[in-house]
């Protein structure tokens, strides 16, 4: 036990000599760390989420019906109606896991044009300073990308026209706000929370547990926020 307190010291002291400050990277370390972290995180929040219940399964990002409607629901289902409103919720988050695949492409064209700056920024700033970059990065055209793919998973069931109807007469009488009217645009709007929302968590974590990051520059950058 004696020898084995000085060895422990001397490990220690090493390690620390070692240890690298996020002052100390150098820019290239810096982006191309985070890019490998970010890639991961980002690959993982769309591999989750693009799947069969990958909303539907999941209770953080499951697709509920919007505003009033949702607490209306319930009366439906007392009503023995809730037969549609089950094949409502299921077809607005099946909509969403169809387009969520066709965001990682864009997800890994703004990680490949991240600058410097916008690299230590990241690293500087909050827990889902990435999250955050991502949305003001890649929100307007995945929105665009998006949008198709929810209209046409919706129209194979018929029910956006429906709902669109009903919907107009609910926003009149203030059960929702304008901005859920239209169905395609209220799923693609929840799909982008969800994606973001997932994306934050992968980032989360990485920051928490830097030896899980995968790349060897990765674990270095991350490592060094805790310095």
């Amino acid at each position: 036990m004696r020898k084995l307190i000085p060895l422990l010291a001397g490990l220690l002291l090493s390690s620390a000599a070692h240890a690298l400050s996020l002052d100390q990277l150098t820019n290239k370390d810096t982006v191309g760390g985070l890019k490998e972290a970010l890639t991961q995180g980002a690959g993982k929040a769309v591999d989750l989420l693009g799947k069969n219940d990958g909303f539907l399964g999941n209770p953080k990002v499951k697709i509920p019906l919007p505003g009033k409607l949702e607490k209306a629901a319930d009366t439906m289902r007392s009503f023995g109606m809730g037969k549609y409103v089950d094949e409502l919720e299921t077809t607005m988050n099946r909509a969403a896991e169809a387009a969520v695949p066709e965001a990682k492409k864009l997800l890994v064209e703004s990680i490949k044009k991240m600058s410097v700056d916008d690299a230590k920024g990241i690293l500087s700033g909050g827990d889902n300073a990435a999250t955050e970059y991502f949305r003001r990065t890649t929100s307007a055209p995945l929105g665009d990308k998006f949008k198709p793919i929810v209209q046409k998973a919706m129209a194979k069931v018929k029910l956006t026209e429906k709902y669109d109807k009903f919907a107009g007469k609910a926003a009149r009488f203030g059960l929702i706000g304008e901005e859920n009217a239209h169905l395609d645009q209220y799923v693609t709007a929840k799909a982008l929370d969800g994606l973001y929302l997932m994306i934050a968590e992968e980032e989360k974590a990485i920051r928490a547990n830097p030896v899980g990051a995968v790349g060897s520059l990765a674990k270095k950058v991350f490592g060094a926020l805790g310095q």
